[in-house]
Parts: C-alpha cells; structure tokens; sequence
C-alpha cells in the first residue's frame, strides 16, 4: 500500500526520506512510511500552538460532537484499518477469544464513545454571604503523545481522545514499527477537526526525545518501557511538562487451592496470551499453589496445544508473530535460560523455522523467582508457572518486582479474593480475571509501571490544570 502521509495543520505533509514498515509474519515490506525531521515536528507543534486558541474555547458540546463522529469514521474504515493493524503489528484479524484485530477497533470506537461522554464540572468549594470560589479544569496546550507497537490504534485512542476531548491539541508518534493504522486515524480524524488540532509526526527515538524536551509541548503522554519512560521524563524537565506514563508490567495472578480448574483455565490462558502475551497488563506470573499445580498446568498445556499459529490475514489463526526481531531475540533468550535454570517445557519452547518472527505458546513450569523470566518482562508468549504452598509467601514474591500494573486473584473464594487483592501493589487487581481495562475505570501503575492514569474521569482530569477562581459577593 501507499498514499499516506503526515498531517501537519490539517494538510498532508511529503517528506525527504522514508522507511519501510515490516509485515512480522511475512518479513517483507508493507509500505513506505514517511520519516519526519526535527523541522516536521516544529511545524507539528507550532501548528498545534496556534490551534489551542481557538480549540479550548470552544463548546464542549462541539467537542464531544467531534469525538462521536471520529468514532462514526473508524466504524466505517474499520475493514481498511484492522488489515492495516494486522499487516504491521500481527496479531489475526479475529484471533484467539476474538482478541484480535477487529478487537482492537472495536475498543478504540468504544473508548471514543465512552470519552467523549465525560465531563469536568465546574465544583463549588464555597458559597456564602461573603464569597463563593468555583475550581475549573482548564487544558493544558499541547500535547505530545508517543505510543507503542502493541496496541497502534488503540492506545493512539488511548492519548488522543482524552486531549481532544478536554481542549487540548495534540501532535502525535506513532512507533516506527507500526506507524499505518496510526496515520490513517489521523488522516480521518483531520476530517473533523479544525486544523492543527491532531498532527503526525513518525520516526524513531530521536524524534520521541526530540518531542519530550521541546518547549512549546506542555505534556508528554507515553506507553512503553520503563526506560524508555525515564528518558522522556528526563527530557520532560527542560520545561517541566506534565507526565502520564504507563510503563512495564510484570503483572503476577495467584491462583488459589481451591479453585476450579476447568473453570479458570480458559480465563488464566486468554489473559496471559492476549495479543501473544505481547500487552503490558497481561498475566506474566502464575503462580499456583500445589494443590492444584499439576491439574493447571495439565489444563494450560491442552488450551495450548489446540492452538493454531500463522499469519493473520488467513482464516483460522489464533496467534500472530512476535511483532519485531529484537523482542522475538528476547522472548528466546529467557526461554533458554529458563531452560538451562530447569523449567519444564509444557508446551513450545522454539522460534519454528520459516519466515516471520514466530514463537509458539509456551508454557514453561517448576521455575521459580530468581530465574530471568519469572523476573523480567518477558512481552511474548511465554509464560512461566510458579508452584507455591503458602498464600502469604506467594503475596510477597508477587509483590517483590519493580513493576506494579496489574495483578490478579483466582479463587471460588470471592470474599477471600478481595481480600487478599487488597494487599497486591499494582494499579489494578482483578479477582478471577486479568487485563480486562474498562474506558470508564482509571487505569495506571504504580512503583516503576509509570506514574499519572488513563480512563474515566480521572484520566480526563489528567489533561487539565486546575483554576481557582474567587468571586466577591
């Protein structure tokens, strides 16, 4: 394919150089994506600048009007936009538990609709005989938005929308590696919106750190890794820019001994593996008490071995490709260390022959903390199950990790669950269930997963300054 570009001040902006976008499954060459300078960016943001005058002022009934009507676009090039997602990023058009591309879309209109019905208020803080002080939100300016190769279109949703809704513009990066389906939003979305309000830029880490110390960008909102995040907030200094930063997650589930095996396999597996396992909130630690070890990891291996692997545009595939060669090398490298520490292989295990940067559904038992990948990050679709005997130890060594996203408690116990929910350090804790975000339930992490939240309310509030204003009786 061919034909996109950058949008700049609502025009389509040629560039000098470009790169190609990779098909993971494939190896070859989807299209040529246009590679942005320092100069595209000041351009971005002065036509952003000069946009939030007259964006922040109006109606915010015109606003959330706007944002309905990007969600009306995206219905309608919502064949044209999942093949794009699936041709750069990998995952199936529908793929396993209907976790696929079309998923994806789905989300990003149904996080439009639900945005765009949000409001902020005018709060009374006082209101007597000698004066009444009212608290307004107030946009902050320019928003700066880099988002990752997961989720493309859906986590450019993610940022975008929020800005958007509450007056703010926004001059966006997609990652190189999928830069398409990104482009394409903003293309429609340009259809909508005045002129400057949404812009593109692409490119690689010297465009992100270009964009994260630039003066005239007031926030800077990311998804991605912890390191990454630590050099935008470095840059983000330069001026003192506000932050929201979802970051990695090594996000553990502990399952409980009496708990039903049948009836939480499917969950256990589905959360561990949503888009191959490469998604931040996803279940990466599974630890199992002994009681019902076996009988799980039995279960897990059947779901597994049922599972169908291949390229996404062909009927009947569950999972994609790991999306780049560099966190498919990854996803290896722990593999073979959990092997050599002595993990038992249930399922997978190694990269087949062939192109596309394939890596089957692995299940890797009897490990334990200490080993690479029960500490780190694995992104991919390896999971590693982690036998325990006390509920107390299993607590501590899910909470002794530098991240704090997500985690989760399986239980027919729900009372029980609740409880010990309480006392997981992560953003989110889900009881029977895993990496199910809602757009109308704050979303964030704690510890090194990022600081700031998405979603709902009190992700709307995080585009705004707040103005006291006292008014004499």
């Amino acid at each position: 394919m061919s034909g996109l570009g950058l949008i700049i001040n609502g025009k389509r902006v040629a560039t000098a150089e470009s790169f190609d976008v990779i098909n993971p499954a494939t190896e070859q060459s989807v299209a040529q994506c246009p590679q942005a300078s320092q100069a595209h960016v000041d351009q971005a943001v002065a036509a952003a600048r000069a946009a939030f005058t007259d964006w922040s002022q109006v109606d915010d009934q015109e606003r959330k009007a706007a944002v309905h009507k990007i969600a009306d676009l995206l219905e309608e090039h919502a064949v044209e936009l999942t093949r794009l997602i699936t041709q750069e990023q990998g995952k199936p058009l529908q793929g396993f538990a209907g976790l696929g591309s079309e998923f994806e879309l789905a989300g990003a209109v149904a996080w439009c609709r639900t945005t765009a019905e949000l409001d902020l208020p005018v709060k009374v803080l006082q209101d007597d005989e000698t004066q009444r002080v009212e608290l307004h939100r107030k946009p902050l300016g320019v928003v700066g938005s880099i988002t990752p190769w997961n989720w493309p279109l859906l986590i450019a949703i993610w940022h975008v929308i929020p800005a958007i809704r509450s007056g703010n513009t926004v001059v966006l990066k997609p990652s190189p590696f999928t830069p398409l389906a990104t482009l394409r939003f903003v293309e429609l979305a340009n259809q909508v919106l005045p002129a400057g309000v949404l812009n593109s830029v692409t490119g690689g880490g010297d465009i992100g750190s270009y964009m994260s110390a630039h003066e005239g960008i007031n926030k800077m909102v990311f998804t991605g890794s912890t390191a990454t995040g630590k050099k935008i907030m470095q840059g983000a200094a330069s001026n003192l820019k506000r932050l929201t930063l979802e970051l990695g997650g090594n996000d553990a589930g502990i399952v409980l001994p009496d708990v039903d095996v049948d009836a939480v396999a499917m969950g256990i597996f589905a959360t561990a593996f949503i888009n191959a396992g490469q998604t931040c909130a996803a279940l990466k630690r599974l630890y199992v008490h002994e009681d019902v070890y076996e009988p799980l990891c039995a279960a897990l291996k059947a779901i597994a071995d049922s599972t169908t692997l291949g390229n996404g545009l062909d009927t009947g595939v569950d999972f994609g490709p790991v999306q780049n060669p560099a966190q498919l090398k990854i996803v290896e490298s722990l593999a073979r260390d959990a092997e050599q520490q002595g993990g038992r292989f249930l399922s997978g295990g190694h990269a087949p022959q062939g192109p596309g940067f394939f890596f089957p559904i692995t299940l890797v038992a009897d490990v334990t903390d200490g080993c690479r990948l029960v500490d780190e990050e694995p992104f991919g679709p390896i999971l590693p199950i982690i036998k325990y005997s006390d509920i107390d130890d299993a607590i501590r060594r899910a909470n002794n990790n530098a991240c704090g996203l997500g985690g989760s408690i399986w239980s027919s116990d729900i009372k029980l669950a609740a409880q010990l929910a309480n006392r997981l350090e992560c953003g989110t804790v889900w009881i029977n269930n895993h990496a199910a975000v809602q757009p109308n339930v704050p979303f964030g992490g704690v510890k090194q997963s990022g600081f700031g939240v998405e979603f709902g309310s009190e992700g709307l509030e995080e585009y705004t300054s707040i103005q006291s204003v006292f008014i004499p009786k």
